[in-house]
């Protein structure tokens, strides 16, 4: 079946419609070439043409290149990055291959496979039903009708149809299961389906304009418009006072490219896309990008007990029956004494035929293990009716036929079980003790009850069955190991951790206790919640972090009550229900392995592998893309003071000019792959956990951001002037002077993306963090710089001399000088 299947994805292709065109090669290219920078430098060209220079004209033609380059790699790379997203955000579908269930990205899916659908699933393909109970379809995405629809079975010959209308036996693409579960082959895949008829393309990871988007456009609009201002006033200066009106555009269009940030939105691009795929790497999908910035300000995460803080791998460890308890986890090797065959036989008979559930599938190993050939297994009989769990009544029941006769199998919450078999008040409370003891000891509790019934026509809900109870059926769920940790971990670093669960209250205590959870004793229970009015539950909810038996909708009331407290929240879910509360919160986050589509298209977040230790680790590196991010804008600002402060500051006092476009270019080459890679790859500061959560209101670039830029750019600034003026001074030539200002410049540059990438470590712990990237910007800048002042070609192009020994004694003081001034500020202003 695996063979087949693979033969049919390559020869029919995967199962997606044709999403928005990718932009091509070439369309990647013309916006790279619209960018202002090369704009800026092709002008340059042609000036240096007009100018007699073609030298310098091709030279910066190379520098287009190199740009041109540069930048298409980390577009491409992105692009890679976000493609890779898209792929495993498609949605996953549970197929029957080689007689074994397996969950594949729904784009795998091919004719003939089988799926296995159940509530909260959005159906990948169009297909005929083998097999259905109770299935409620919600087709108004293709018909526009918003009740959903009932499915019949299959008969084998019904020809296909189309979508809407009730007990029809076909199911379409795109189409969400509302209510119960079924089976069903695939006929039509991809652009063959209903969907792809209509020809909707379905997309989903949407690009958003993300504040920090909104914030680095203004200030790139901001340089941009006062660049432009002092262009004009240098050209009409240096025009009016030389007399050289082309040389005096040159250096207008100089001090425009150092001016120019336009590092900011590609800096932005690199670190959200880059940041996700690395979040994709531990686990963690990030389907919409906002959520990345939102993560670093969580200071509440809102999570389920059951498969987020425990492994959601059920053991079955106890039995209640006739007033007895028994432990399997003790006497699990031992045959099972005799009054507790019939309490395991109705739990059985009570789940599925072919359990998916981890607590049916325990159930059936159990009776696998201890009733195996005996008279409780019942090969021989038919199932004829389900009623399915409903919020108004936790617990399910089988009816089965044999000989004429019906025997129906109910278990659920133990309430709802009581509830069931009409006992009285003496008798319930006795039980409900026995529940609570259960419970106390962490486990999750079931009862079990059975009926008998002649007639051939049911009942339309299950308390018209005359419900006999048969016992208690306990669970144990064990703690991820790594989830005591991750909530110390969430602890230190300012956020509260709320643990939400169906479960009895002594059962969600106790694993409270097990992972460190702070007041375990303060508990709401689900009822108590339905009571309170939202001024009461805001201040409650100050103080509580165990909800329990509470259902899916009630974590809605969870989440604005927090919201309203103004906390930003973070909240797990996986099934239907969890979607008005995913959506609501600020992070959805939905469960990829056990969660609904519908969880899943809810969310901001998708969690691959169910692990509430991925969550903590998701919140640091959304720390960590923030905080790198914040440094690499802080260097950028910082490294074009001094830039543009070389290109005024001759034009201002009469002086020959010091940076042409040529340098400008040169020293772009270093702050590109510098403030996107270096920056980007910098691994998190040690007390990145140890801060409070970031208010979403700071912003990426303030007021002391502002100030340590500008005291670092200055810095810069004075000692290469310094030089520059020394220089001539000593009565060395324009060219030489020059050259040791642009070699203190391009040192100056390195000592500033070492002092920023880090504000804890020392300079040599920055060196030894491995970072590779550093090490080839550094390495890569250097030997630039001596390529273009010890090779007479290069060196003629730049319009440099040659260094002699006490210009390098000059230069290696001045930028020792920088750095130690710079890492001193650092310090100053921690």
């Amino acid at each position: 079946m695996e063979e087949e299947a693979a033969k049919r994805l390559a020869q029919e292709g995967h199962n997606e419609l044709p999403s928005q065109k990718k932009q091509g090669l070439l369309g990647i290219l013309l916006n790279i070439l619209l960018e202002p920078m090369l704009l800026l430098l092709l002008g340059s060209g042609l000036i240096y043409l007009l100018l007699g220079e073609p030298d310098d004209a091709l030279m910066l033609l190379f520098f287009v290149f190199v740009v041109v380059g540069i930048t298409f790699y980390q577009e491409r790379k992105s692009e890679r990055a976000l493609d890779a997203l898209k792929n495993l955000s498609s949605p996953r579908a549970l197929v029957i291959r080689n007689a074994k269930q397996r969950r594949i990205p729904g784009r795998e899916v091919v004719r003939e496979d089988v799926i296995i659908l159940r509530e909260g699933d959005r159906i990948p393909a169009d297909g005929n039903v083998l097999f259905c109970s109770n299935l409620l379809v919600d087709e108004s995405m293709l018909t526009g009708e918003s009740l959903a629809v009932r499915k019949s079975d299959w008969d084998g010959k019904t020809k296909p149809a189309n979508p809407g209308g009730d007990d029809m036996p076909f199911v379409y693409s795109g189409t969400l299961v509302v209510q119960g579960h079924g089976m069903v082959k695939v006929t039509m895949t991809g652009i063959h389906t209903e969907m792809g008829k209509i020809g909707k393309a379905l997309q989903t990871i949407t690009q958003e304009e993300t504040l920090l988007k909104k914030e680095t456009s203004q200030l790139v609009r901001n340089f941009a418009i006062a660049g432009m201002i002092l262009c004009i006033l240098v050209v009409i200066i240096y025009g009016m006072t030389r007399g050289d009106w082309l040389n005096g555009l040159l250096a207008g269009v100089s001090l425009s490219m150092a001016l120019l940030p336009e590092e900011f939105s590609v800096v932005l691009l690199i670190f959200l896309s880059m940041g996700a795929w690395r979040m994709s790497k531990r686990q963690v999908l990030t389907r919409r990008m906002p959520a990345i910035e939102t993560l670093g300000s969580a200071t509440v995460l809102c999570v389920d007990k059951t498969g987020t803080l425990t492994m959601n791998r059920m053991i079955l460890s106890s039995l209640f029956s006739r007033a007895q308890f028994y432990d399997l986890s003790t006497n699990g090797d031992l045959p099972l004494p005799e009054i507790y065959h019939e309490l395991l036989e109705f739990s059985n008979l009570a789940s599925q035929v072919d359990p998916f559930d981890p607590v049916e599938k325990e159930i059936k190993n159990g009776t696998d293990k201890f009733l195996l050939d005996s008279e409780h297994i019942h090969e021989n009989w038919k199932l004829v009716r389900e009623y399915p769990l409903s919020k108004n009544l936790l617990a399910l029941s089988n009816v089965w036929e044999y000989n004429d006769r019906h025997v129906i199998a109910a278990k659920g919450a133990p309430e709802a079980i009581i509830d069931l078999c009409h006992l009285d008040e003496a008798h319930k409370k006795e039980l409900l003790t026995h529940v609570q003891t259960m419970a106390n000891n962490g486990l999750r509790v079931l009862g079990v009850a059975r009926a008998m019934f002649q007639d051939d026509i049911f009942p339309e809900i299950q308390h018209d069955f005359n419900f006999e109870f048969i016992g208690l059926i306990g669970f144990t769920d064990p703690v991820r190991s790594s989830v005591p940790a991750a909530v110390s971990e969430c602890y230190t670093a300012g956020m509260r951790v709320i643990m939400i669960t169906g479960d009895f209250p002594g059962t969600a205590m106790h694993i409270a206790r097990q992972i460190g959870l702070k007041n375990p004793d303060r508990i709401i229970t689900g009822p108590q919640l339905s009571r309170m009015s939202m001024t009461e539950l805001q201040e409650k909810i100050k103080a509580t972090n165990i909800f329990a038996r509470v259902v899916p909708e009630q974590k809605l009331a969870i989440v604005n009550a927090l919201k309203a407290n103004g906390e930003i929240v973070a909240m797990t879910g996986d099934g239907v229900n969890d979607a008005p509360a995913l959506k609501s919160a600020h992070i959805g986050i939905a469960m990829g392995q056990r969660g609904t589509d519908v969880a899943r298209e809810s969310s901001a977040i998708v969690l691959l592998n169910d692990d509430f230790s991925s969550i903590v680790a998701a919140v640091r590196l959304g720390r960590r893309i923030f905080d790198n991010l914040k440094k690499a804008i802080t260097y950028i600002f910082s490294v074009h003071v001094p830039i543009a402060g070389l290109a005024l500051f001759p034009i201002l006092f009469g002086l020959p000019l010091i940076l042409l476009p040529s340098h400008i270019a040169f020293l772009e080459l270093i702050i590109d792959p510098a403030c996107s890679v270096v920056f980007e790859a910098e691994k998190d500061e040690n007390n990145i956990m140890q801060r409070p959560p970031r208010n979403l209101k700071e912003k990426l670039f303030d007021r002391k951001n502002l100030v340590r830029s500008l005291f670092q750019g200055l810095s810069v600034l004075f000692f290469t002037l310094i030089v520059f003026v020394f220089a001539l001074y000593l009565g060395k030539g324009e060219n030489e002077a020059r050259t040791i200002t642009f070699a203190m410049l391009v040192i100056a540059n390195l000592a500033l993306i070492i002092s920023n990438l880090s504000s804890e470590r020392s300079i040599l712990k920055i060196f030894n963090s491995g970072n590779n990237a550093l090490w080839m910007v550094v390495k890569g800048a250097l030997f630039s710089l001596i390529l273009v002042l010890f090779v007479p070609l290069f060196r003629n192009l730049f319009h440099f001399s040659l260094l002699h020994f006490d210009d390098l004694i000059i230069i290696l003081s001045g930028g020792i000088l920088n750095l130690m001034w710079i890492s001193l500020i650092n310090i100053k202003l921690r």
